[in-house]
C-alpha cells in the first residue's frame, strides 16, 4: 500500500515517540533537537534516525521559547522596486543567514503612521528578535509614530538618528565626490536629476549637490526631479536635451541616467563629447551602458551586514544599540560617461 515499514509516518509523530523508537528519554530527544552537548554520538545518529523515519519535525516556537531566541529578524520595508531597498534586504538576508538567522519580511502597502505601526505588531505576532526598518520615506521622522520601546530595532535610510540606531550610506559624500568630480573636469555647472521629494535619499543627495556647487562658488541650475525609474530620467532627458547651457548632469540613481542616456541619444546630445553623466549606486549593468556610467558605488553588504551586527549584539549581549547614525563610505567610479565639456582643453583624468 506503499506504507514505510513501521506505518508510523502517516501520523503526527511527538517527542515520546521518538524516544519509544530511538530507546531513550524524552529529555534526550529534547538535547539532540535543540543541539546540547552531552549526548554521545551513537545515541545522537539513534534518535536523529528515528526523527527521519516517524517524519518528526521539532517544535520551532517551543525551542525558541526555552531559549529566549526565535533566531529571526524581521525586516519592514516600503518599497521593493528601488534598487537601493532590494540590494539592502538582500544583504541583510546573506548577513543573517551567515549568523544562523533567518529573515522575515513585511512590505508596507502604504507609507503611512498606521501601516508601519500594524508591520510591528504582525511582527510580534510572527515572533522575531529584532527588527530593521528600511524606510525611506519622511515616516520616522513624525512625532506621531513611536516604534514599540520593547522591540530592538535598526532603521536603514533614514533621519531619525536621535531617537534610533540608524545605519545608511554617506549619501552627501558620495554626491560631493560625483559634482567634484565634474566641476574638475572643467564644466561651469552641473544640473540635477533628483529623486522623490518623500526620500531621505533623494533630500540628502540633492542638499549635497546644492551645497558643493554653492560652495564653489557656482550657481545651481534648476532642479528636475524624477521618480527614481529609468522612464522618469528619459522624460527628463529629453527637457534637459533642449538646454544647449547643459553640459553636465548629475542623476540620483543609475536607473534614472539610464533613461537620461537614452533620451540625450535620441536628440543628438553625444555623452560624454556634449554631455558628461554621472549616477548613484553602482548597479551591476552599469558598467554595461554606452557609454559605461560613472557612477557613485554604495556598499549594500556592509550597509546589510552592519545592521545584523547591530540587532544580534542587542538580542545576544542585551547591549542597548546607541542612537545615532552609522554612515558607510562611497567611492567614485569613473568610466566612460563623463569628460571635459565641448571646447575645455583639459584632459581626461
Amino acid at each position: 500500500m506503499g506504507t514505510s515499514g513501521t506505518g508510523r509516518a502517516r501520523t503526527t509523530a511527538s517527542m515520546a515517540d521518538v524516544a519509544r523508537l530511538a530507546g531513550v528519554s524524552a529529555q534526550t530527544v529534547s538535547r539532540v533537537s535543540n543541539g546540547y552537548a552531552g549526548v554521545t554520538e551513537e545515541t545522537r545518529r539513534a534518535v536523529l534516525a528515528a526523527m527521519k523515519e516517524l517524519g518528526y519535525r521539532p517544535n520551532s516556537a517551543a525551542r525558541a521559547l526555552k531559549r529566549g531566541s526565535f533566531r529571526t529578524i524581521g525586516v519592514i520595508t516600503f518599497s521593493l522596486a528601488t534598487t537601493g531597498n532590494v540590494c539592502t534586504l538582500e544583504a541583510i538576508a546573506t548577513s543573517a543567514a551567515h549568523e544562523g538567522y533567518a529573515v522575515t519580511l513585511l512590505p508596507v502597502a502604504l507609507p503611512t503612521q498606521d501601516e508601519v505601526r500594524g508591520a510591528f505588531t504582525r511582527l510580534e505576532e510572527l515572533a522575531v528578535d529584532a527588527v530593521v526598518v528600511i524606510m525611506e520615506v519622511h515616516l520616522l521622522d513624525a512625532a506621531a509614530l513611536t516604534l514599540p520601546p520593547h522591540v530592538q530595532v535598526v532603521v536603514v535610510d533614514s533621519d531619525a538618528g536621535d531617537r534610533y540606531t540608524v545605519v545608511d550610506t554617506d549619501q552627501a559624500g558620495g554626491t560631493r565626490s560625483a559634482v567634484r568630480h565634474l566641476l574638475d573636469l572643467g564644466h561651469r555647472t552641473v544640473w540635477h536629476l533628483a529623486g522623490p521629494e518623500d526620500s531621505f535619499a533623494a533630500q540628502r543627495r540633492a542638499d549635497a549637490w546644492r551645497a558643493t556647487l554653492t560652495e564653489a562658488g557656482r550657481v545651481p541650475p534648476p532642479l528636475l526631479r524624477g521618480d527614481w525609474t529609468a522612464a522618469s530620467g528619459y522624460r527628463a532627458g529629453l527637457d534637459l536635451a533642449a538646454h544647449e547651457d547643459c553640459t553636465a548632469v548629475f542623476a540620483a540613481n543609475d536607473q534614472m541616467a539610464l533613461g537620461l542616456l537614452r533620451a540625450l541619444h535620441e536628440r543628438g546630445r553625444r555623452v560624454p563629447a556634449d554631455v558628461s553623466v554621472v549616477g548613484f549606486d553602482d548597479i551591476p549593468e552599469a558598467s554595461s551602458f554606452l557609454p559605461p556610467l560613472t557612477t557613485v558605488h554604495q556598499d549594500f553588504a556592509e550597509v546589510g551586514r552592519l545592521c545584523v551586527e547591530t540587532v544580534l549584539r542587542t538580542v545576544r549581549e542585551g547591549e542597548v544599540p546607541e542612537r545615532g547614525t552609522t554612515l558607510v563610505p562611497t567611492r567614485l567610479v569613473r568610466r566612460a560617461s563623463t569628460a571635459p565639456p565641448p571646447g575645455h582643453g583639459a584632459q581626461r583624468p
